[in-house]
């Protein structure tokens, strides 16, 4: 994502716990802790908190709610602070989208959000969701799971209104005010591996300590501190339940709170004795037995199923079983790993574990290993992956290309197909926003006597040799009744996103179709990259890792709160060596198994440089030329030293892979965070700052400066040039959302900026349909939009030809000419002139001992554009879209936001 993106994400939380709340009466108020919830194959289902990615706020319904009649809702909070101006509540009937809803009210409990039952169409029999959030953004959750309201154990109160009690921290629904505690338990964890911490709300007479049953602290307490610090007799045991119980001073109220365990995490103790190291965890399989290893050194109990069918019949009870299944006991074994082999040959079959620990109890869940799944990712599949490979798959391997060789055109599969203006012919219609679409040949565009290649080949036709696609792991989304979004919402990270198969339900259609893909696009001399999100999941609180070892796989504040460094909820903890171990293990999966020349890491400064070196010198091992990069910046503030972290201001030492130049991006044009209104060199009517224009010399030498411009990075190999991606907008939308009203000088300002990029040092990035001023309406954040609005809609390439044409020559120039790659020191001693009319600079193109020219013109004070001696220069392109001559002489004119690139023989 562009420079602090992602503020808010899809938190489609599909493995988070279905909670179950007790009938308002005094027969049946007990609360139900929905963390617990053994409600696991209806938890994969939610899908319905989405969440704008980009933007720090939200967009809230209009203030014209249903009127105060028939049944009502009133949801009550309580925080110890009271402060409630800065919380709000996001609210969705199940199977719908939700929205932000404020509390519109107090008590003398806290905070009331009183609506109607009217706002939504049947929450009664569907059930409503709802999460208490920061007002006007994703910045916080107070608490982590989704929790869901159940309407039918309920019983309305005489003025036809449910009422239910929250408290801030605390994942428990209540039903009345007085089963909520005002004096409680604040916070209790570990020091080390002895030591007990726990913070009261008030001063307590007596607080006993238990590991599971058995009390092992019993002190009374004669002063009023609320800091407790008690000393075990031994090390904590990593498997036992640890609780601390309260009795308060004036009411003689008892609390208990469980100990929270992650600080043991960070000890070395915990490292020594549970890093494992192996290469066998997942699914090992033989035709004649199948080994299931998975780790969860803090657990009591795993259990496997294997099911014959991938589709639960909470998805669809006409195909789907869940009653079918064979069952074995996992056995804890060293370092924490847990195993078990099944001496039948499985192949084809699919599978999940159920867990018990501290935190969940007999919870199904998808093994964080499993390298394919049934519909919407809910069951692991064991896969036989001989049997998925193509004709001649042996023969194919990633082009061995030089990184600062590479354009890379990113796209999403759904965009390259899903414009009516793809193909006209029937029998691809269920081929679009599909894997076997995305590699499809022969699809064609006409519009009057024109007639345009589309899809895969127009790719191919443009010359790209690199194309990244936006994620296409599986996500947390309806893969049968699949919405547009691009695709950061992690759910299964070593699987294939089964929306983009012929068949969601059939694991083995996925495989076997991208790596059709991937043949495809090799054989055309394209690379193909992919897009990976290990920065953060769908939803922390019940996913996989969580369920695994809680707490484990994620960075926490120091008020032990999720953090949220990207922006989406939670952030992954890369610097655990068994977090960094599956980065490393499951790039290493895709660039084997899948054949990919390259990885974009989202939000890279989230992890650590440590992780993210080792990451790539894994990869070299598997390809020589691989090309790793990432966004050198995070979506929030992250629980990680900054020095440790994989940010801009320490790229001198990323070891071998590279990072976006957002600073070059933001001179030219002013994207990213900039307002709509600003202006960078490319469309400036005013003079560049000095600063600016350093950014576009370095860039240009494929070297990253700091925010000032006043230093640079000098390697090209880790520098990725670009002014546009799938954030934000378009290059044109950019131009008019910059004030620019003629359509014509738009198209010649987009047109400029690319041309800039594409004859800088490093490697060069271009946003898909930029080469004929692809348009989403001005829509500058489309995660989620609709398929008509992300499209590719190759009318366009028709309408611009010329701008296509131009891309083809400027792609050819990047990819084939050898002074356009160069290395570290040549770059820095390439003479490049940058003023605020001009750009003029010469490259070398040895194997065929030429020398180019190239000179980019803006808008800027066009009568004082310099003229150049082009004499003896033989013309190569000239950008200006009017179709105009150029005449090369001693003094050659050039016109505004025009490039020109003429080319001679070396002396």
């Amino acid at each position: 994502m562009a420079f602090l993106k992602k503020i808010g994400c899809f938190l489609l939380s599909a493995l988070l716990c279905l909670g179950i709340v007790g009938c308002d009466n005094p027969t049946n108020s007990s609360p139900i802790d929905s963390s617990n919830s053994t409600e696991s194959d209806s938890d994969f289902e939610q899908n319905n908190t989405f969440v704008p990615e980009e933007s720090t706020t939200v967009e809230t319904p209009s203030n014209n709610y249903k009127p105060l009649e028939g049944d009502l809702l009133s949801i009550h909070y309580y925080r110890y602070d009271g402060s409630y101006g800065d919380w709000a509540l996001w609210l969705w009937e199940t199977g719908k989208d939700g929205a932000e809803f404020p509390f519109n009210s107090t008590d003398d409990y806290g905070a009331v959000a009183t609506y109607a039952l009217a706002e939504w169409t049947n929450v009664v029999t569907n059930g409503l969701g709802f999460i208490v959030k920061s007002k006007g953004s994703w910045s916080s959750k107070d608490v982590e799971n989704d929790r869901f309201i159940d309407f039918s154990l309920f019983e309305k109160d005489a003025n036809n209104t449910y009422h239910i009690y929250l408290k801030t921290g605390d994942p428990t629904i209540y039903t009345t005010p007085d089963n909520v505690a005002t004096e409680d338990i604040i916070s209790a964890s570990f020091l080390d591996e002895s030591q007990i911490s726990f913070v009261t709300s008030g001063a307590i007479s007596n607080y006993k300590i238990y590991e599971n049953e058995t009390v092992i602290a019993n002190v009374d307490v004669t002063s009023t501190e609320t800091e407790f610090t008690y000393e075990l007799t031994d090390s904590a045991n990593l498997t036992s339940n640890y609780t601390v119980e309260v009795t308060y001073k004036e009411s003689e109220k008892v609390r208990t709170k469980p100990v929270d365990i992650n600080s043991l995490y960070n000890t070395y103790t915990f490292d020594s004795q549970f890093t494992y190291d192996g290469d066998d965890l997942g699914v090992t399989y033989t035709s004649n037995k199948s080994t299931f290893k998975v780790w969860s050194p803090v657990s009591k109990s795993i259990k496997l199923k294997v099911y014959r069918n991938g589709t639960p019949t909470s998805v669809d009870t006409t195909i789907g079983d869940d009653t079918v299944y064979l069952e074995r006991d996992l056995t804890l074994g060293e370092k924490g790993v847990w195993s078990v082999d099944v001496e039948e040959d499985l192949e084809g079959m699919y599978y999940t574990y159920t867990v018990t620990n501290s935190k969940y109890t007999n919870f199904e869940i998808v093994d964080p290993y499993a390298k394919s799944a049934g519909v919407n990712g809910l069951r692991g599949m064991i896969v036989d992956f001989s049997k998925t490979n193509p004709a001649g798959w042996d023969g194919i391997s990633a082009h061995q290309y030089d990184r600062k060789s590479l354009v890379v055109y990113e796209t999403h599969v759904s965009d390259l197909t899903s414009s009516t203006t793809w193909s006209s012919n029937p029998e691809h219609a269920n081929k679009a926003k599909k894997f076997e679409g995305a590699y499809l040949s022969g699809t064609t565009y006409t519009k009057g006597e024109k007639t345009v290649s589309t899809g895969f080949d127009h790719i191919k036709e443009l010359g790209v040799n690199a194309v990244q696609f936006v994620p296409i792991y599986d996500q947390a989304n309806d893969e049968v009744n699949l919405k547009f979004n691009w695709g950061y919402n992690p759910l299964n990270y070593n699987v294939l996103e089964g929306g983009y198969s012929s068949n969601p339900h059939d694991g083995y259609a996925r495989i076997k179709e991208f790596k059709e893909l991937v043949k495809a696009y090799n054989e055309a001399g394209i690379n193909v990259i992919m897009d990976v999100v290990y920065n953060h999941v769908a939803g922390a609180a019940g996913s996989n890792f969580d369920v695994l070892v809680p707490g484990y796989f994620y960075r926490y504040t120091s008020a032990g709160k999720l953090s949220n460094g990207s922006g989406c909820g939670n952030e992954t903890a890369s610097e655990m060596p068994m977090f960094r171990k599956f980065m490393i293990d499951s790039t290493e999966f895709w660039a084997k198994e899948y054949k990919l020349g390259g990885f974009r890491f989202d939000l890279m400064a989230v992890h650590d440089i440590e992780t993210m070196n080792q990451v790539n010198a894994n990869l070299l091992e598997v390809n020589p030329s691989i090309a790793v990069y990432g966004e050198p910046w995070a979506g929030g503030t992250i629980a990680l030293d900054s020095y440790d972290s994989a940010a801009q201001a320490n790229a001198s030492r990323f070891e071998g892979y590279g990072q976006f130049n957002d600073q070059m991006r933001d001179a030219l044009i002013k994207g990213g965070l900039s307002g709509a209104n600003e202006k960078g060199w490319v469309n400036n009517s005013t003079a560049t700052s000095q600063a600016d224009l350093k950014k576009i010399t370095h860039g240009i030498k494929g070297n990253t400066t700091n925010s000032a411009g006043t230093s640079s990075l000098a390697d090209a190999s880790k520098t990725v040039n670009y002014v546009t991606c799938h954030d934000n907008y378009t290059l044109y939308d950019r131009m008019i959302a910059a004030g620019q009203t003629d359509k014509e000088i738009a198209r010649k300002q987009a047109m400029l900026a690319n041309s800039v990029v594409l004859t800088s040092q490093g490697t060069t990035f271009i946003l898909a349909g930029e080469e004929f001023f692809r348009t989403k309406g001005g829509d500058h954040n489309s995660y989620e939009s609709s398929y008509e609005v992300n499209e590719l809609n190759y009318e366009l390439k028709v309408d611009n030809y010329k701008a296509f044409e131009n891309y083809q020559k400027l792609i050819s120039l990047k990819t084939s000419v050898d002074g356009l790659h160069l290395a570290k020191a040549e770059c820095n001693k390439l003479d490049v002139k940058v003023t605020s009319n001009q750009i003029v600079f010469e490259i070398k193109d040895t194997a065929n001992s030429k020398v180019y020219k190239i000179i980019h013109n803006n808008g800027y004070k066009t009568d004082t554009l310099e003229t150049i001696d082009l004499s003896g220069y033989t013309l190569y392109l000239n950008t200006d879209l009017d179709g105009s001559e150029l005449t090369l002489s001693s003094a050659t004119a050039f016109k505004a936001y025009q490039t020109v690139i003429a080319y001679k023989d070396l002396a």
